[in-house]
């Protein structure tokens, strides 16, 4: 049976596949040729990431796909229920790429309150003639031990960034509907661990108290952050989105940012992938990645290998 990883796949996981009898083929089809490709091929297995689009079209067009896999957590490129009903099984891998996202944001927030983002412009154009001003210009960080950082969206992602939170010495508030309660234990590489309680507050409250925001929600159909939601938070907080694109309104937030109401932006994602707004792009007060959330080796293994697992799963 064919297996089509069309936006790639780990080394582990077409490992894991082939073991289990699978054909593996990691060609990358393009979009408009993907269900001339599956039904010339007998591809029986589909795996794409965030760049491949599954909807209706190959889904009534392929009768002998039977397993749609997106290799990370938001399948929102996959149109999940008409597939499901239509017979195919949809499976993806949510906990594969936690510790990978949560350290992004990490990185974004170390790299925010010390000024990365800007200096790494600046210091090749202006760091040989203007050293002493950049170095003033540069000099106001803050640390993130004892700030609180505040979670919109408690499942595996946002605990994971909580745990990091914890572990610095961060304060953590967080809001999730779904998640009143929750333990997190946090485990350290001589097998100690220390557990910490934590219930969910109002989302209004998350945004006053903190100093940081960070989002894990999936895609919606409107605007989880906007104007109001900015109007709440603390002067010069900041916040961070490595969730989905569009959970942020973005005009809002380069508004939030002219103003100096935030003191600063990161974003991994965005509304417009893959061609964010220029605005964003070039903004000074914003930390940017290219959507890479999940991209470490070690996520990129657990994805390949848990989708091995599930694809053997069902149809062996």
């Amino acid at each position: 049976m064919k297996v089509l990883a069309n936006d790639g796949i780990s080394q582990s996981g077409i490992d894991a596949l082939e073991k289990a009898g699978f054909e593996v083929s990691t060609t990358t089809v393009a979009q408009d040729q993907l269900l001339n490709y599956i039904n010339e091929n007998n591809v029986v297995v589909l795996l794409v990431r965030s760049a491949t689009t599954v909807r209706k079209d190959i889904i009534d067009n392929c009768p002998g796909l039977k397993i749609i896999g997106r290799g990370g957590v938001g399948m929102d490129n996959i149109d999940v229920e008409y597939a499901r009903e239509k017979g195919l099984s949809v499976i993806n891998t949510p906990a594969a790429s936690s510790e990978s996202v949560a350290e992004l944001v990490f990185a974004h927030l170390y790299g925010g309150v010390r000024f990365l983002y800007d200096s790494n412009r600046n210091m090749p154009l202006e760091g040989e003639s203007n050293f002493k001003g950049l170095k003033k210009a540069y000099a106001k960080g803050v640390e993130l031990k004892g700030k609180t950082l505040g979670v919109i969206g408690f499942g595996r992602i946002g605990q994971a960034t909580a745990r990091i939170a914890l572990s610095i010495g961060m304060k953590v508030v967080y809001f999730d509907p779904f998640t009143e309660k929750a333990t997190l234990e946090i485990s350290f590489f001589d097998g100690q661990t220390v557990s910490f309680n934590l219930a969910s507050v109002s989302k209004e409250e998350v945004l006053k108290q903190a100093d940081f925001i960070t989002l894990h929600v999936p895609a919606q159909k409107e605007y989880v952050i906007g104007k109001a939601e900015f109007d709440l938070m603390k002067e010069g907080a900041a916040i961070v989105n490595a969730a989905r694109g569009g959970v942020i309104d973005e005009v809002a937030l380069v508004d939030a940012l002219d103003s100096g109401k935030l003191g600063f932006a990161s974003l991994d994602t965005f509304e417009n992938e893959p061609k964010p707004e220029i605005k964003l792009l070039m903004h000074n007060k914003i930390s940017l990645t290219p959507h890479i959330g999940a991209a470490t080796a070690e996520a990129q293994d657990r994805i390949g290998v848990e989708l091995a697992s599930q694809i053997a799963s069902i149809l062996k």
